[in-house]
């Protein structure tokens, strides 16, 4: 059975998500995560009020766990917010700090579009592995 054949036959079951990340350079700070259906929002879940939001200790980042979610199509974009303020830090335009997507996908000059992003969520248990990357 194809994924969206699956997405559809159990629209009515609840989903999980068990995330992996890894490649943290260290475990200072927090990891910010947002999981999002909507392309619109992505990769900036401020401007999706349904986002998936969370704001895990980079000690207890490895593996994060979302219950509860509706079986469709997601995008993860995530922080390694080494000095826990709450954002990415940025000079001159480039990431200071750790990031990652769903899929592992890249943007060219900048944070990739959802449609590379993007993945399936059928109903029951599903798993995604997001690499961090640091520009310096």
């Amino acid at each position: 059975m194809g994924l969206l054949a699956a997405l559809s036959v159990g629209a009515g079951e609840p989903a999980s998500l068990d995330l992996s990340i890894t490649g943290l350079r260290n475990l200072k700070g927090n990891v910010l995560i947002c999981l999002t259906a909507n392309a619109k929002a992505f990769p900036d879940c401020a401007k999706d009020a349904q986002a998936r939001k969370a704001i895990v200790p980079a000690a207890n980042a490895a593996k994060v766990h979302f219950a509860d979610l509706t079986p469709g199509i997601y995008a993860i974009a995530l922080v390694h917010d080494q000095n826990a303020n709450g954002k990415m830090d940025v000079a001159f335009m480039i990431p200071r700090e750790g990031y990652g997507f769903s899929r592992n996908a890249m943007g060219s000059f900048g944070p990739p579009k959802f449609a590379a992003a993007q993945f399936g969520i059928a109903p029951g248990e599903n798993a995604q592995a997001v690499k961090v990357k640091y520009m310096f």
